[in-house]
């Protein structure tokens, strides 16, 4: 069965997403900061791409013009750039000497 074209993966979700992913990991690994970065820049586009959806839509939800797409995309992506804030800050403790 065959997804309509309104459940299928746009590029803003899946940005979004996959920078959730990675940070997420990123989270997990302490010693990660590459992931972590990546999780932020990938969360940035994935949000950037749900702004600029909002921004050209010319109709509201059910109007074909991807509208909640782009909200959802715009929020998983910033929850991406949370993530991988919170890994990379993680990591950066993880590899801070310990005073004694």
């Amino acid at each position: 069965m065959l997804l309509s074209a309104a459940y299928e993966m746009t590029a803003g979700r899946m940005w979004s997403l996959i920078g959730v992913a990675v940070g997420a990991i990123g989270l997990l690994a302490l010693t990660r900061r590459g992931l972590s970065l990546w999780a932020m820049v990938l969360g940035g586009v994935g949000a950037l791409i749900g702004v600029a959806v909002v921004l050209m839509a010319k109709g509201g939800p059910g109007t074909g013009y991807g509208i909640v797409g782009g909200y959802v995309s715009l929020v998983v992506g910033v929850a991406g750039l949370v993530l991988g804030g919170l890994a990379r800050r993680r990591a950066a403790r993880a590899a801070a000497p310990r005073a004694s």
